[in-house]
């Protein structure tokens, strides 16, 4: 039985944050993956879909950037030049480098302090004095009549297909969604947009949605908000399109049917009971310290923080922390999130119903992105909506669209992770003209008048 420090299941952001940093504090880690060393990020999700993204914007503005382009330059991203599935070497010989022994096989807990890896070569015991859980997450496939009968897409086949859709039906319209159908409909794709919600990436800010939402229209997409996917029949249109018939007594035809309907953990298998974790519900309840038991964490998007790459890499080096001793907390009162179309959307902490639910005496101030001069300059459109706690004198939400908007909002998630006084945030000078001083100007006017101008 082999011995190590930390044995670490699942090598995505959160796998690899935790064995780093575990490894430059001494530690001995072994790594064991099943598929990818280095998770969807690198492969199928953040890396190709915003190289997609890039591409799709300079097409969409009359410049050389035609698909084949794209998908080669994703491919060279994606590390799959000449194959059929992505080359995760480079990710294992990092690993191995910093010194740990990369595992390939199905991990799982064989009680406290064992890690069993069962694999084509056969099984191997593990003993840990640490065990962090990095499982990630898979695609939810929703319940819906004909839909594996029309070969439907998940994220991975959208972001590593070679080849343009003739058509295209989106089931859910997240950030993931939103961004596909952007890239699609940029480079010509008839897109439709089915979200069952009554706004797009309907967990963000009003305003942020309906910025969303126009761009997409804007781009050639058919949106249909409140719209849930009823029934497919395969190959029904004339031209062999798939037909998504919707709630709503509508149907949208597609070549092709993208499924971006959320994700979940995989957490059968992991032989959580044997260290006494009830996953019932489907859910990990870590605490504070990302402890599911003695010893053993969960880190990313199995411990239900948001399921970010940022998140999974602090879970993951958060996770090590504490297993090392220091005196630390996961804090994710103040966790970014964008979305990269154009333009891109973000937003960090409490929305305003969110804030007086919780007891704070919150206001909200919003300007109008294209009332100012970063709106003039760049003939933008967006709007920049912050959150006050009135009592505490703190920003504790801001919800921007606009320009470069997912890197104007970290001043925000600043303030509110240390907690900076509003009156020292106002009296910070902000360049002009960037959406960043829009911002400020929130911060002036919310500490100025407290709401009086705001809602």
């Amino acid at each position: 039985m082999d011995r190590f420090d930390f044995v670490i299941v699942g090598a995505g952001p959160a796998g690899e944050g935790a064995a780093f940093l575990a490894l430059e504090r001494g530690a001995s880690v072994a790594v064991v993956e099943r598929e990818y060393v280095g998770g969807e990020c690198p492969f199928f999700a953040c890396m190709p879909s915003k190289t997609l993204l890039h591409a799709a914007g300079i097409h969409a503005l009359g410049g050389d950037y035609p698909w084949s382009k794209a998908s080669a330059r994703r491919d060279w991203m994606i590390s799959r030049e000449d194959r059929d599935v992505p080359d995760d070497s480079g990710h294992v010989r990092s690993l191995e480098s910093a010194g740990a022994v990369v595992i390939r096989g199905e991990g799982r807990l064989d009680g406290p302090g064992r890690v069993t890896v069962r694999s084509p070569d056969g099984e191997r015991t593990l003993e840990a004095a640490h065990v962090v859980l990095a499982v990630g997450s898979r695609a939810t496939i929703p319940p819906v009549e004909g839909l594996e009968a029309s070969g439907r897409w998940t994220t991975r086949q959208a972001t590593g297909t070679r080849e343009l859709p003739r058509s295209l039906v989106i089931l859910g319209g997240g950030p993931s969604g939103a961004e596909l159908a952007q890239v699609f409909a940029r480079y010509g794709v008839r897109v439709t947009l089915a979200h069952p919600h009554d706004r797009l990436n309907d967990r963000d800010h009003p305003r942020n949605s309906a910025v969303l939402e126009a761009a997409l229209r804007r781009d050639g997409v058919d949106v249909r908000t409140s719209a849930r996917a009823r029934r497919i029949v395969a190959g029904a249109a004339a031209d062999g399109a798939h037909r998504v018939e919707l709630d709503d007594g509508s149907s949208a035809e597609g070549h092709e049917v993208l499924v971006s309907t959320g994700r979940h953990t995989p957490l059968d298998g992991l032989g959580l009971e044997t260290v006494g974790v009830d996953v019932g519900g489907g859910r990990l309840h870590p605490d504070d310290r990302l402890r599911v038991a003695d010893k053993v964490y969960v880190a990313g998007d199995a411990a239900g923080g948001g399921q970010f790459t940022h998140v999974a890499h602090y879970e993951g080096e958060m996770a090590v922390r504490v297993a090392l001793g220091d005196d630390v907390r996961a804090d994710l009162r103040a966790v970014p999130r964008a979305t990269y179309t154009d333009p891109e959307t973000a937003g960090v902490g409490l929305l305003l119903d969110q804030a007086r639910a919780a007891g704070l005496d919150a206001f909200e101030v919003s300007i109008d992105v294209a009332q100012t001069a970063k709106g003039e300059v760049a003939e933008a459109a967006g709007h920049v909506t912050i959150v006050v706690d009135r009592g505490a004198q703190q920003l504790v939400g801001a919800f921007l669209a606009g320009p470069a908007a997912s890197e104007a909002l970290h001043e925000a998630v600043l303030a509110i992770r240390g907690r900076v006084p509003l009156a020292v945030l106002a009296d910070t000078i902000h360049a002009f003209p960037t959406l960043a001083r829009v911002l400020g100007t929130a911060l002036v006017d919310a500490y100025r008048h407290q709401g009086r101008s705001g809602r």
